[in-house]
């Protein structure tokens, strides 16, 4: 019987430290690729923010008002405005989808 809980702890120590780390992984890539327009709390209110028109992460009402798949593909491809300037560039060349699942979670969190 101790043979199976061994391995069945040490798998769940593993699976802790992969789920620190994904944390810390998305934190970065919000504070290395996002923060500088969105914030650092998702409301916007940065320099960049306000040139391009950020909207406040935090608000509830603009939360409800997209889907996990609609944040995620605007992640991936980007965003342009109706004359085709880009207001956010595309990230599905630099992360990955399990990246980009981690930060619409992150998004989601900052919700009041």
């Amino acid at each position: 019987m101790k043979q199976f809980t061994i391995p069945a702890f040490a798998a769940a120590i593993l699976m802790a430290g992969a789920t620190a780390t994904l944390s810390a992984d998305v934190k970065d890539n919000w504070g290395s690729n996002c923060a500088a327009c969105h914030g650092p709390d998702g409301a916007g209110h940065t320099k960049s923010g306000r040139i391009k028109g950020v909207k406040n992460m935090t608000d509830a009402k603009y939360q409800q008002g997209f889907t996990d798949d609609q944040a995620a593909k605007r992640i991936k491809e980007g965003l342009k405005d109706s004359t085709g300037k880009e207001k956010m560039k595309a990230f599905g060349d630099k992360f990955s989808d399990a990246d980009i699942s981690a930060l619409v979670a992150y998004v989601r969190a900052f919700q009041k």
